[in-house]
């Protein structure tokens, strides 16, 4: 797919702030049909876009490009349930009060409006469900802002059919010109991040590139908000009681939550913290080995994994339990799985670390409680944290909670962080360099607060106000009127 020439870039966010003129009366009833409508199309044309999928990224048609597509179709259908919830609006009223104990009060009614033309740079691992018509460009359009999707090269001509079709149920819905478009190459991605009519810009992918779009909309004249979702290694705590109780099954568990999808997950288990003597290196090693060979997404993908698993396999204190040399030509991969004691770990952090994006995960054996949190406590942050106790071990697990707490945006009990469910209470993010802006979801149905923005008005007359705001509650919304719900 060619580059999107750079002058079109001008002409494209012309067209995307014409839309949000429009965008910011309509009403969130409105929007939810547009949403409906696009997911009711994209149903429909989902066997042309899971062949296309399938051919220009390797993933399998069965379960994985089908479940990826019911996903997409069903975050657009959650998004238009938060629209008709009206909750995220956050519609609040203080009525005049001339005894309010601070003086007296003016009426102020406070509400969130959409931010303006967004920016959504896709993801390589999930070609459908974080991509054109991904979680991203649901979310933004749900909160009434035009979207502008930089495509992913690994898959250009399924991003080009996913736009027409969006496109198209869009216009037939009553979306205006201009509400989604999609432009190619990473000049034209910088060039648009760098406009400035962008008024905010999503992204999911390495910290590297993330790091540097974050560093490109923070540099502008008026820096803008950059919500980044970038690397995790997701550490996962397994106690000795766990071992005892139910060794094998973690094991397999392990195996199979780390090689989903060739490693290619944001939520890999990329560290199994054990206890010193947990005897389970066979069944791991036999757990690992029984996966069978698997393709990455692409060419510069299986590079990047070759390369770091070299660097990973070759640091001192690094016992290689699985781990197949693979050759350049090689286009399928099998599984590598290491070792290291925690006291080497914390020697070799600057390397050990670090997410290696691919079918890869590293064992840390720990001696004892304060082995066990001075690794925590050296850990970067990520997106999920997990423990694997019992319930003698509460106690045990309590003391290690605010370690986790700081670690991750996600915390999992008993469980395993691949398979994000999509729903009212999920968060997917967490502190630097997990995302940028911690505060946030990617995922579920708070994601659509990144794209809005409070105001508030004061003493304004009634028929000025938005009508989330006006005395008589025309949408009906949950709202808080005078402090109380």
């Amino acid at each position: 797919m060619a580059d999107t020439p750079l002058e079109r870039i001008d002409e494209i966010v012309a067209a995307a702030v014409r839309a949000a003129e429009a965008l910011a009366e309509t009403t969130p009833a409105q929007r939810a049909g547009w949403l409906e409508a696009t997911a009711e199309r994209i149903e429909r044309a989902g066997d042309e876009l899971v062949a296309l999928a399938a051919r220009e990224t390797h993933l399998p048609e069965q379960p994985r490009l089908r479940g990826e597509l019911a996903r997409t179709v069903f975050q657009l259908r959650l998004f238009a349930e938060v629209l008709a919830d009206g909750e995220f609006l956050r519609a609040t009223i203080d009525h005049a009060d001339p005894s309010w104990p601070m003086g007296p009060r003016p009426d102020i009614r406070r509400s969130v409006v959409p931010m303006g033309p967004v920016l959504v740079f896709t993801a390589s691992n999930f070609p459908l469900a974080l991509s054109v018509a991904g979680h991203d460009t649901a979310a933004a359009l749900a909160a009434g802002c035009p979207v502008i999707v930089k495509a992913h090269p690994g898959h250009p001509e399924l991003s080009a059919r996913t736009r027409d079709v969006l496109v198209s149920a869009l216009a037939e819905a009553g979306a205006p010109e201009g509400t989604f478009e999609i432009i190619y190459g990473v000049e034209a991605g910088t060039t648009a991040l760098r406009h400035p009519d962008i008024r905010a810009a999503a992204f999911t992918g390495s910290v590297p590139g993330g790091r540097a779009l974050f560093d490109i909309a923070n540099a502008r004249p008026r820096p803008i908000p950059f919500y980044g979702e970038l690397g995790s290694l997701n550490p996962v705590v397994v106690t000795a009681g766990a071992v005892e109780a139910r060794g094998e099954q973690i094991a397999q568990g392990f195996a199979g939550s780390f090689t989903l999808g060739a490693g290619q997950f944001c939520t890999k288990p990329g560290l199994l913290l054990l206890p010193v003597g947990h005897g389970l290196e066979q069944q791991l090693v036999n757990a690992v080995a029984a996966v069978p060979e698997q393709r990455m997404l692409n060419d510069r993908i299986a590079a990047g994994y070759r390369t770091g698993v070299s660097v990973l396999r070759e640091q001192a204190g690094i016992t290689r339990l699985v781990s197949p040399d693979a050759d350049p030509a090689d286009t399928g991969f099998r599984p590598t799985l290491l070792s290291v004691r925690a006291r080497d770990f914390l020697g070799d952090r600057e390397v050990l670390d670090r997410e290696c994006f691919g079918p890869a995960s590293v064992i840390i054996e720990y001696d004892g409680e304060d082995e066990l949190r001075a690794v925590l406590e050296g850990l970067e942050p990520g997106l999920t944290a997990t423990v694997h106790a019992e319930e003698s071990e509460y106690e045990q697990v309590r003391t290690l909670l605010p370690l986790l707490t700081r670690l991750a945006g996600r915390l999992l009990w008993n469980g395993w962080p691949t398979g994000i469910t999509l729903s009212w209470a999920q968060q997917h993010g967490g502190p630097y360099p997990a995302t940028t802006a911690p505060q946030f979801t990617s995922m579920g149905a708070a994601a659509i607060e990144r794209f809005l923005r409070p105001v508030a008005w004061q003493d304004f007359p009634d028929a000025l106000l938005p009508a989330a705001l006006r005395e008589a509650n025309p949408w009906q919304l949950p709202r808080r009127v005078d402090g109380k719900r």
